[in-house]
């Protein structure tokens, strides 16, 4: 009888101890690194998360009826506001490293900026980056290259299509843009200034192939000179589309839907329904800007528009 009361008492004072200590442990609010990774044929690519912004789907959709807008996003349990990613895509041929779009940098405040630190945590180092590719001009894209007026990537060629530098590095263009587009102007030219001096800013006209396996494709629309990046090899393909979309859950069942960031909302609706129905078919893997990280699925039709399916968390093979 006193070995079983024996017993007893520790085995209590031991569930009392580890209740205290784990109790006492402190809540930590972080997540991991923002990376991941995945294998598209031969190529590496690796996803890095710059920070997110909460966007208000009734000030970016505006020709969607509120009401409409709201019950789409409460039948995907989402809320008028949401906290959008913006990724940028590491893309390891085996002979080149080249990244499309590098986040907002320092542009927009400490919520971003978080590209350089992911690039590190997933094994890589900036010096190493050979190419910069810009879907876009606007400053949640650019914005990453330069920090404190020094280039980021000081090895890099950055490039983008001609119409769209043409257009963003003419700040006579501001005069006549959305006003909650103008500020892309001085932050483009502020971005470029490093690699203008080192002689490493380069755009090019139209379809133009980056590398083996890479290619950029014109998708105007969102910007003048707006371009998607198609990474191919062995077979497999993923397109990345910068900003085709902003809000998944609306723009995917409703392609038609515009996008007050949009220069031309009537082009950039028709280049959403045209890549929607291509990736459907053939059936790539899509990559963008402000899909939840990371960024990249498929599209399935469906009968009344379409629907993203993100790829699940796997090992990389």
């Amino acid at each position: 009888m006193k070995l079983l009361n024996r017993l007893a008492l520790v085995a209590a004072l031991s569930i009392s101890l580890f209740s205290i200590a784990f109790a006492s442990a402190p809540q930590l609010k972080t997540q991991a690194p923002g990376f991941y990774r995945l294998m598209v044929g031969d190529y590496e690519v690796t996803v890095l998360l710059d920070g997110f912004f909460p966007m208000k789907a009734k000030e970016v959709l505006t020709d969607m009826p509120a009401e409409k807008l709201q019950e789409v996003l409460s039948q995907s349990h989402q809320g008028e506001t949401i906290p959008t990613s913006v990724n940028a895509f590491l893309i390891n041929t085996g002979t080149r490293l080249i990244l499309v779009d590098s986040g907002c940098g320092a542009f927009f405040g400490p919520s971003f900026g978080r590209i350089l630190g992911n690039l590190k945590a997933s094994g890589y180092t900036p010096e190493q980056v050979d190419e910069v590719e810009i879907t876009h001009m606007h400053t949640d894209h650019l914005g990453g290259i330069v920090s404190d007026g020094k280039a980021v990537f000081p090895h890099a060629t950055i490039r983008m299509d001609q119409q769209d530098s043409d257009y963003w590095l003419n700040v006579e263009n501001a005069k006549t843009t959305k006003p909650q587009l103008k500020d892309n102007f001085t932050n483009a030219i502020a971005a470029l200034a490093p690699y203008k001096a080192l002689g490493q800013f380069k755009p090019f006209h139209g379809k133009t192939e980056i590398a083996p396996g890479v290619t950029a494709i014109p998708s105007y629309g969102h910007t003048p000179g707006h371009t998607a990046y198609a990474i191919e090899s062995q077979g497999k393909k993923l397109l990345l589309v910068g900003d085709l979309f902003h809000i998944e859950a609306i723009q995917f069942p409703n392609p038609t839907v515009s996008d007050l960031y949009d220069s031309d909302t009537k082009e950039a609706s028709v280049q959403r329904s045209k890549i929607f129905k291509e990736a459907s078919e053939q059936g790539y893997l899509l990559g963008a800007g402000h899909l939840p990280f990371p960024g990249i699925g498929h599209v399935l039709k469906v009968k009344s528009g379409y629907r993203y399916l993100p790829i699940p968390y796997a090992p990389v093979q």
